[in-house]
């Protein structure tokens, strides 16, 4: 059995990523949860990954540290983490190394906090940027490659890269265009997404650096998590 080390789910976008891809294609796995410390979090989790950081994935001897070394880990290991179709893979694996090392504006404006709903003041030309190209990527994958998802009708690797910025859309009212908001929505609405929402709202834990990213970026609307 996969042992899948992972940080708190209300704020971990790393974390989310290969945990909803092995949700959403029954990929079974023990879940291991690390929350994050105030203080100390290199030391803690070097305890189980060698970058001392999450996720990090365990196939008995063997230790799989980075999602993106992780997905492809699984794509070696079963079938539908990436498209079946030659151009739909290509595609895909181009849009995920892109949301891998990119987005950078985004991700230090908009932090993952999955049970805030924030008003932003306005959007940096840098954010605006970032955005206009995730709608760019996310309104070209469903049209060339016929939707739902990004790849085609099944979620991949692809949607998975892409779900945590799904969180950030809901949680900030980031503008996209028609086909871009509604595969956002599909993101959220999946069952896999659902149960990780669910578990976050229900976290009792509080990491004050996550906490004041958020109220910095604008005006708290609304707090659902129910401790």
């Amino acid at each position: 059995m996969y042992r899948l080390h992972i940080a708190n789910k209300n704020y971990s976008s790393w974390s989310l990523r290969p945990w909803v891809l092995m949700r959403a294609l029954d990929i079974p796995f023990d879940e291991i949860l690390h929350p994050f410390p105030e203080q100390g979090a290199w030391d803690q989790y070097r305890q189980f990954a060698p970058n001392g950081k999450v996720p990090c994935l365990q196939d008995g001897d063997l230790t799989i540290w980075d999602s993106l070394a992780i997905v492809e880990y699984l794509a070696e290991q079963h079938a539908g983490v990436w498209p079946g179709d030659t151009a739909a893979r290509a595609w895909a694996r181009s849009a995920v190394a892109e949301m891998h090392s990119g987005f950078q504006a985004l991700r230090s404006t908009c932090g993952m906090n999955c049970g805030l709903r924030i008003e932003l003041p306005g959007l940096s030309l840098a954010v605006q940027k970032d955005l206009a190209r995730i709608d760019e990527l996310w309104s070209q994958g469903v049209s060339r490659f016929g939707g739902p998802f990004l790849a085609g009708s099944q979620f991949t690797a692809v949607d998975a890269f892409f779900a945590p910025v799904a969180f950030r859309v809901q949680t900030y009212g980031l503008p996209l265009s028609a086909i871009a908001q509604a595969y956002s929505e599909t993101l959220v609405q999946l069952a896999a997404m659902q149960q990780w929402y669910q578990a976050a709202l229900l976290e009792p834990w509080r990491e004050s650096a996550h906490e004041q990213e958020a109220l910095d970026a604008g005006r708290l609307l609304a707090d659902y998590r129910s401790a």
